[in-house]
């Protein structure tokens, strides 16, 4: 057997469906011994997410082919979509749909024979341009508000990478510490500040939040440090909207494209 320990960065592999079934997807029941011990999940069972919600398969350890691993992941959804799978890391195998899934998708997946089904919400997608300073929200297809926003500031090589992102956590007040990234505080670029209502879409410490500080400079120009800094009415708004698996969506950013391979880049792989 090859041991498959995977590069982090690996490409991705496509299963071979089912008869009938589009790209990525197997409806059929698994049936055999799973080649791996009992994985986590996620989306858990009976939840709701964003239409950009990956799915993520933790296995208890290394596997000894990722290729048979693969095989032994039956998803499938109504309505179908194709999709493709990809190693985030060497004991974590993802799935996602090429593109987002359908509102109000169900989606099942089968782990080896631990069945599991989740479902998606609206189309809830958040625009982040940072031409014209604006965070556009539409709901399945349809604009529900535009709201002002400050991104991250060219000084100091701040700017918010673009990308595809989705909501991975929201914290009703979160400190954020420069420190904590090998900038001083007290430093030309450093800072420690409580932050409220953040909902967190990178494993970088990009939120969009709540910040009352940057009101004026919100539609109009980048002042914070990588984070979508919106007024504090609006972040209650955008906080109480979104939630996990919610696309927020980055254009026009003199940043690049974000490119690391943390968890949060699901979208650019």
């Amino acid at each position: 057997m090859v041991l498959a320990i995977l590069a982090v960065g690996a490409g991705t592999a496509v299963a071979q469906p089912a008869p009938g079934a589009p790209a990525g997807q197997d409806p059929t029941p698994f049936v055999g011994v799973a080649p791996f011990g009992p994985p986590k999940v996620a989306p858990v069972n009976g939840s709701t997410v964003g239409v950009a919600q990956p799915i993520i398969i933790d296995f208890p350890g290394l596997v000894d082919n990722s290729v048979a691993a693969e095989t032994a992941i039956h998803v499938s959804s109504i309505p179908p979509v194709p999709g493709k799978f990809y190693w985030m890391t060497p004991t974590q195998l993802r799935w996602r749909p090429l593109d987002f899934w359908p509102a109000h998708t169900t989606v099942t997946v089968d782990a080896g024979g631990a069945v599991s089904s989740f479902q998606t919400g609206d189309s809830l997608i958040a625009t982040a341009d940072d031409t014209t300073h604006q965070l556009t929200i539409t709901r399945n297809g349809t604009v529900e508000k535009t709201i002002p926003m400050s991104m991250g500031m060219a000084a100091g090589g701040h700017q918010t990478p673009n990308g595809t992102y989705y909501v991975q956590e929201k914290m009703p007040s979160v400190v954020m510490d420069s420190s904590t990234y090998g900038v001083p505080v007290d430093s030309t670029y450093g800072y420690k500040t409580t932050v409220e209502l953040a909902v967190r879409f990178d494993d970088s410490g990009d939120f969009v939040h709540s910040a009352p500080w940057s009101v004026a400079d919100q539609g109009k120009r980048d002042v914070s440090h990588g984070c979508i800094n919106i007024s504090p009415a609006n972040a209650q708004w955008f906080y109480d909207n979104f939630g996990a698996g919610d696309p927020i969506v980055v254009k026009n950013s003199s940043g690049g494209t974000y490119s690391r391979h943390d968890g949060s880049n699901d979208w650019q792989l």
